[in-house]
């Protein structure tokens, strides 16, 4: 099939498109989704085509939505559920964590969830409050969840596919502010596909490894490219999947570059990139020639919009990083004690 050029908006509509094509189990669920195709359109035209009972437009109710989901996934039914926006997820979060997430487990086996959870994501955008989260790292920690997050319109319709298609649960993780990035689609052979678990190595380089996701891969590859003119060669990876992740492909890379640097839009304190960053010192320890480096969001609320370009990792903050990593300037050590930064 030709490829053909798509925003990530259109990506994702024609990866559920397909997914309801081929399984008449696939049913989509959420808030406006049905008549009004979504906030940000993503389920464009789908209710029109396939009919109110297999698109269905929900309550304002994101509990009763995952609760719905369980019990048609429990039937043998592959729900996908769209979450509205990012921040609106906790609501559901008791049906996610304790109901979703162990369901395979509580049962031996018996009974497995085949539910994808779409959750738009982070900031950007110049949203309102609860309205630029970057809560994976909630469910990253949650054993029992694959946890995944697109940063391309390929990757957009190909992983939503694999998503629906996988047995597990799935929260799928889509940055808002890609949702008009345009790139080639191509409704692809699951089965010839880069596994839905595969980091991507999108840039080679051999002096320091950025691994990153979702909207900071494209950060990463600016990054990359200002610094090439700086006579740094900066090899970029971009995880995909970020439970299970791909360690064995970030190893491999910090092996040969001794050098890494992880870039998130969430907190610093106990979010994605500090697993990461561990993972990669106890199996890389001797070919380490610096400590890793992580570029992160601050450890405070999400910040009113006109003041989220402080708090998003851009390409100074990415370029400062990589320049740590490298040696250039000193490591940014938080220095003050908890009293002081109450006070």
């Amino acid at each position: 099939m030709t490829a053909e050029q798509m925003t990530l908006a259109r990506g994702l509509n024609a990866g559920l498109r397909q997914a309801l094509t081929d399984d008449e189990k696939v049913v989509l669920l959420g808030e406006d989704i049905g008549a009004l195709g979504g906030v940000f359109r993503v389920t464009d035209g789908l209710q029109r085509e396939f009919g109110p009972r297999r698109v269905v437009d929900t309550p304002l109710a994101e509990s009763g939505i995952l609760g719905t989901a369980v019990g048609l996934a429990y039937r043998g039914y592959r729900p996908v559920v769209e979450i509205q926006f990012d921040g609106f997820v906790y609501v559901a979060f008791d049906q996610i964590v304790s109901q979703v997430a162990k369901m395979r487990a509580r049962t031996g086996g018996a009974v497995s969830m085949p539910l994808t959870i779409r959750i738009p994501v982070a900031g950007g955008i110049g949203a309102a409050e609860h309205h630029s989260e970057s809560p994976e790292a909630y469910f990253v920690h949650t054993a029992g969840l694959r946890v995944v997050s697109v940063s391309n319109p390929q990757d957009a319709a190909t992983v939503l596919r694999q998503a629906i298609a996988s047995d597990d649960p799935v929260v799928f993780f889509e940055p808002k502010r890609l949702y008009h990035v345009k790139g080639p689609v191509e409704l692809e052979d699951l089965g010839a596909a880069r596994p839905m678990g595969a980091a991507h190595v999108v840039r080679p380089g051999r002096d320091v490894t950025v691994a990153t996701w979702g909207s900071h891969v494209s950060t990463a590859i600016d990054a990359a490219e200002a610094m090439a003119d700086d006579g740094a060669s900066v090899e970029v990876i971009d995880l995909r999947s970020l439970s299970p992740w791909d360690a064995d492909t970030v190893v491999a890379s910090v092996r040969r570059t001794g050098r890494l640097v992880v870039v998130q839009e969430g907190p610093r304190q106990a979010g994605v990139g500090a697993e990461i960053c561990a993972t990669v010192t106890e199996r890389c320890f001797e070919h380490l020639q610096a400590p890793p480096v992580r570029v992160t969001g601050h450890d405070i609320p999400y910040p009113p919009a006109k003041l989220e370009g402080h708090h998003v990792p851009d390409l100074d903050r990415v370029c400062f990083g990589i320049d740590q990593a490298l040696g250039r300037v000193p490591l940014d050590v938080p220095t003050a004690r908890p009293e002081e930064v109450a006070a």
